[in-house]
């Protein structure tokens, strides 16, 4: 076969062995799971006013080092980032009738959460070359019952928060940002998750450092903190020892984390830099490669000035290669191979990256609680909620003809896998004609 011809047209492929796996767990979380299996203390949370209402010296100690190196004064672990927005928008007092704008193209949790205290999410669009939003776009869906906004930092870039946190100001709105793809990244010289209210990060296990599933709320107000807390570990059985007399959402949870995530949390933390570091140093290195190629454009920073990529988005133009974007991701895709311990997934190259989150069925058929409609419908919510095709154009531009992302930049690939991926596009480009051939 000859290795010049697509291998989507019978020719070779680039590349047949497995890329390596991410695997970023090594000898010190594995100390430090069995530090902790010694210890005989896996938890140390007790859902009622008592010492170990906080948890244990792992989970303490984990609260403290991630609070210090997201520049905030307090870190509240969480069993997920999911548990986080959950209890975040809690403590914010979101309740029936209040609005929540959020960005249609996330993960759902950053959208639904609102409709755990009977919030109605309101979408904003996103900017067109961040993917975050903006303070524009959070403006033209402001409502008198507007009354918190999750920003999320999508695919490791901040949105650009000055302007944001101004509008917030202007009309009393919480801001809570989603940090699950961005830790250690900064905005302006500052960590996120101390720019807004309060932040929420992700340790699931393809983030950037994790503990197989958990996360972390960070604020610097005292009082959200508090509350957080309480939300976490069954504030409705603590409130009364406690003296706390604000009941709003005090309807708690059980979100705690455990003594052995904590402890491996606490090593991934300390990996944190290098391993970030890893990450831009392989997309500049591909990014390099790809200069030039007609039509594929690369991540632009915006006012941010950082990027920690948890995955690579390019920008593609099938006006400019004359290709449609899912031919040519075959075509890529049959020249690179799979990835170890992620093999049923086929190459990690794909078109787009969540559907527009209000087309899910839950917003289109506006169906929350019960048979009702509640809470798009609630006699308590006087707005009218609108889950409709063609109401965040960018996010739709991107989402369904312009954005390709990969994985092929984490931790773990070296010098030659980067290369061999880097010659897959250009091998694709140098066909263009043959693609174009095919559709004839």
């Amino acid at each position: 076969m000859n290795a010049k011809t697509l291998a989507l047209l019978g020719g070779t492929p680039v590349r047949n062995k497995p890329f390596p796996a991410y695997k970023v767990i090594g000898q010190e979380e594995k100390d430090a799971a069995c530090r902790v299996i010694d210890s005989g203390i896996l938890s140390r949370f007790l859902g009622t006013w008592h010492p170990d209402f906080y948890g244990g010296p792992e989970v303490q100690a984990f609260e403290r080092e991630w609070a210090r190196v997201a520049g905030a004064r307090h870190g509240i672990s969480v069993n997920s980032c999911t548990s986080g927005l959950y209890a975040a928008l809690g403590a914010a007092g979101i309740g029936p009738g209040d609005e929540v704008i959020v960005s249609p193209y996330t993960m759902a949790a950053s959208a639904t959460a609102a409709l755990i205290f009977n919030g109605v999410p309101v979408f904003a669009d996103i900017d067109p070359e961040t993917y975050c939003l903006s303070a524009d776009t959070i403006r033209e869906r402001l409502t008198p019952r507007t009354k918190a906004v999750i920003v999320v930092h999508i695919f490791g870039q901040s949105a650009d928060m000055d302007p944001i946190m101004a509008l917030a100001r202007e009309h009393g709105l919480t801001v809570i940002e989603d940090c699950a793809q961005a830790p250690f990244a900064t905005y302006k010289g500052r960590p996120v998750g101390s720019l807004g209210h309060m932040g929420v990060f992700s340790l699931n296990y393809h983030k950037h450092i994790h503990t197989g599933e958990g996360g972390m709320v960070t604020t610097n107000d005292d009082a959200l903190a508090e509350r957080v807390q309480l939300i976490r570990n069954h504030a409705e059985a603590v409130v009364e020892k406690k003296g706390v007399t604000n009941l709003v959402n005090m309807i708690g949870f059980n979100f705690r984390l455990g003594e052995i995530e904590a402890a491996i949390g606490r090593e991934q933390l300390r990996k944190g830099p290098r391993l970030i570091a890893e990450r831009k140093n392989n997309v500049a290195c591909l990014e390099n490669a790809l200069k030039g190629l007609p039509g594929l454009g690369m991540p632009k920073i915006g006012a941010a000035g950082d990027h920690v990529y948890y995955v690579h988005v390019l920008d593609y133009d099938a006006t400019v290669t004359g290709v449609p974007r899912e031919l040519m991701v075959q075509a890529l895709k049959a020249e690179l191979p799979v990835t170890e311990l992620r093999e049923g997934e086929g190459p990690l190259v794909g078109m787009g990256y969540v559907r527009p989150l209000y087309l899910l069925p839950m917003f289109r058929k506006m169906i929350g609680y019960g048979k009702t409609g509640c809470p798009f419908t609630c006699p308590h919510y006087e707005g009218e909620a609108r889950y409709e095709e063609g109401m965040c154009p960018n996010t739709e531009a991107a989402h369904f003809h312009r954005v390709v992302t990969h994985e092929l930049m984490r931790p773990g690939m070296v010098r030659s896998d980067l290369d061999d991926v880097a010659a897959a596009f250009r091998k694709v480009w140098d066909n263009l004609p043959a693609l174009v051939g095919r559709l004839v």
